[in-house]
């Protein structure tokens, strides 16, 4: 798991355009659970493409405190082994 805000950035620039299953808490004890494409990085946020098939919506954008604070949960498909950028 990265300690800092700076780590889980640089984790995901070498991550872009990849596939991933994201895990985000809704509130009220919801989790709601997408797939899509890891788009962009910026200095606060990332962006993820999400599967069009799937969800109502085109983008979703999180913050890099979010992966921090255990807010959202991150697999990345296309590797032999899933990168888990945060402990469940």
């Amino acid at each position: 798991m990265a300690k800092t805000l700076i780590e889980i950035k640089q984790g995901l620039e070498g991550q872009v355009g990849k596939r991933l299953k994201l895990r985000a808490n809704g509130g009220r004890r919801k989790t709601i659970e997408r797939c899509g494409i890891l788009a962009e990085t910026y200095p606060s946020v990332f962006i993820v493409e999400l599967d069009q098939d799937e969800n109502a919506f085109e983008r979703v954008s999180y913050s890099y405190a979010d992966v921090l604070t255990e807010t959202v949960e991150l697999n990345f498909l296309d590797e032999r082994t899933k990168a888990l950028l945060m402990e469940q």
